[in-house]
């Protein structure tokens, strides 16, 4: 697996959630809002006032979906690829001729990375502008809050990327308008724990953002790791950070301080390059490994901690976890990607491009424009039975002819429980000497 030594420093090496599992399957996982922008054939967007999320009726001539995502806030660099793949298959599909037989309309909004600003996007998503479907979010706080708005208001919601155990506990209370095609962390966080242990680290200490994410994360990992006979160092007073806070010095001081064998680490990008940054700066970190899940992917993250005194990246030797891509549409999908933003396909495109088609076949196959018509044929288009298709086109086309289909995504094969959830792979991956991203594998829980 290419994990480094025991004993190397932040500057050395960071070790994340990658580990072998049960039978040695190595698994992993993982928000103010601007006004609306209509893309792809879409009309004007109004920018009135916020109102509430009372049940409104989806424009029944045309589909009408949303898009929450972040393109600022602490998780823009990792939303920049989402935000660029729902356009990618709104074009797509109103290029083969539409859904029911009219052009998608898709309204784009920023949910900043924060719950409240997500929760005023929704509102004038499913108020305003009267949304059948959101593509959205990604930091699970935003989902966590955005998703009671639509499912009340009976928008079907298909987020790329939050992975907060809490989605599955909580999924009746969405009434099957949640859904998500990334994995929980209910797979990452044993991963993690697992790893840990099996490195020879006893004694852990964590540091968590303080959200839903950050939470949900430490009390799976605490629970794994305590099962296999570890102790973690502050479970009786952890350490979780605000994700608005403008140093992080205190908090660095305070989980390295512990003098833990490794600290488990469950961050964003913008705030734990920050936090880690603070701790190599202060000396706090040396010798002591670190272990980090998805949130904190990006192919800038060298350069956001910086370098040592000599030239080198601190996050030099950083191994991470990330939900990949492996499905049978990977390849049409990259052909589309590449072609159209001349740059190869970034994390969790492929998982936002799989949401967005789920939703426009679902429509397709209800032969319903809203929201309750996607909601009713869901989990029949993403899981079967019917002819499994790869290509949102051919699915489109099969459905209109009245046939059956088994849509089979670029991210996996997007198959949902009964509470909205996947499985799906994950690649390994990690800092090189140049500072740029890595990947040194691809692994799927069991």
């Amino acid at each position: 697996m290419g994990y480094q030594n025991r004993g190397m420093s932040l500057g050395r090496a960071v070790v994340t959630t990658g580990m072998v599992l049960g039978l040695g399957m190595i698994t992993a996982a993982c928000q103010e809002a601007e006004t609306p922008k209509p893309l792809n054939g879409g009309q004007g967007a109004s920018s009135g006032a916020n109102q509430s999320s009372a049940t409104s009726p989806a424009d029944t001539k045309s589909l009408k979906l949303g898009a929450l995502l972040p393109s600022t806030g602490d998780l823009a660099s990792l939303g920049e690829p989402m935000v660029a793949s729902v356009p990618l298959l709104v074009e797509t599909v109103n290029q083969c001729g539409g859904v029911n037989g009219e052009p998608v309309k898709l309204v784009a909004s920023d949910d900043q990375t924060d719950p409240t600003a997500g929760t005023e996007a929704v509102n004038r998503l499913v108020s305003v502008e009267k949304v059948a479907g959101i593509v959205g979010s990604f930091a699970s706080g935003v989902s966590m809050a955005a998703a009671k708005v639509a499912s009340r208001s009976k928008v079907m919601m298909i987020s790329p990327g939050s992975t907060s155990p809490d989605f599955t506990k909580k999924a009746s209370e969405y009434n099957g308008y949640w859904a998500r095609t990334a994995p929980s962390d209910s797979y990452q966080a044993p991963a993690l724990a697992k790893l840990a242990y099996d490195r020879g680290f006893r004694k852990v200490a964590t540091i968590v953002i303080n959200n839903d994410y950050g939470i949900g994360f430490e009390k799976e990992f605490i629970t794994a790791f305590k099962a296999l006979g570890g102790t973690i160092v502050n479970e009786a007073k952890p350490t979780r950070y605000d994700a608005k806070a403008t140093t992080l010095k205190t908090e660095a001081t305070e989980v390295f301080g512990t003098k833990p064998d490794a600290v488990a680490a469950v961050m964003y990008v913008e705030s734990g390059s920050l936090l880690l940054k603070s701790a190599y700066e202060q000396g706090v970190s040396q010798n002591i490994p670190v272990l980090v899940p998805d949130g904190m992917y990006s192919e800038d993250l060298a350069k956001k901690i910086g370098q040592t005194k000599d030239g080198k990246f601190i996050a030099q030797g950083i191994q991470g976890t990330i939900p990949g891509a492996d499905g049978t549409a990977l390849a049409n999908f990259s052909k589309i990607w590449e072609a159209k933003l001349k740059r190869p396909v970034g994390a969790y495109a492929a998982h936002s491009w799989d949401a967005g088609a789920l939703l426009v076949l679902a429509a397709q196959a209800s032969k319903q424009n809203t929201g309750e018509g996607i909601q009713s044929k869901i989990r029949e288009v993403a899981n079967g039975p019917g002819e499994v298709v790869s290509d949102v086109c051919e699915g489109l086309k099969l459905l209109k002819a009245g046939k059956t289909i088994n849509y089979q995504g670029a991210s996996g094969n997007v198959d949902l429980d009964a509470n909205g959830d996947v499985l799906g792979s994950y690649d390994i991956w990690t800092v090189k000497d140049d500072g740029k991203i890595g990947k040194l594998g691809n692994v799927r829980p069991k």
